[in-house]
């Protein structure tokens, strides 16, 4: 197997040395994801301009997104980073283990939500009507789907990449489902 590394901020160009200097004031740390983004001259600001861009969905909506997409692509780098991101976020423990698996019974809204994010992403974007209707009649717009899927897309890409250059987690691991 293929071992790839994760650049030091020496290491990449001018441009992302000014992002690792905002994520550090931001968040801390540089997380070997979006250092490893880095490693492509544009891609790091390409990759947070997605992430950042406005959007009909609040927080805990995306993160449900996240925590659906990185399970059904077993992305452990993102479940880990997602699962911190959605206790920040106020789901507890138990919730969190609920939507990885795909559904949130305790609010019909996300429950709907996580259903339909599951389904689209192992059918690859065919979901069955039934997935859409409830979808939309617990009251997601189609303006709404479109960000959903900016953000199925978003995770997907992450998650991709993670699986193919397998660096370190750098976020408490989850637990199992």
């Amino acid at each position: 197997m293929s071992v790839f590394t994760v650049p030091t901020k020496e290491e990449v160009s001018e441009k992302n040395q000014a992002i690792f200097d905002q994520l550090k004031g931001a968040i801390g740390m540089v997380p070997n994801l979006y250092a490893y983004f880095a490693k492509n001259e544009n891609a790091l600001s390409d990759y947070m301009a997605l992430q950042n861009r406005k959007s009909t969905l609040k927080a805990k909506e995306r993160e449900i997104i996240n925590l659906v997409v990185s399970q059904v692509n077993d992305c452990q780098y993102c479940l880990a980073a997602h699962t911190g991101l959605g206790k920040m976020n106020g789901f507890t423990d138990e919730q969190i283990l609920e939507i990885r698996n795909g559904k949130a019974d305790f609010d019909a809204k996300f429950d709907a939500l996580a259903k339909f994010v599951k389904e689209v992403a192992i059918t690859r974007g065919h979901p069955a009507d039934h997935f859409t209707d409830a979808l939309l009649e617990a009251g997601y717009t189609e303006a709404g789907v479109i960000d959903i899927m900016i953000v199925i897309g978003d995770k997907t890409i992450s998650n991709y990449l993670y699986g193919f250059a397998n660096f370190a987690i750098d976020f408490p691991k989850p637990a199992a489902l």
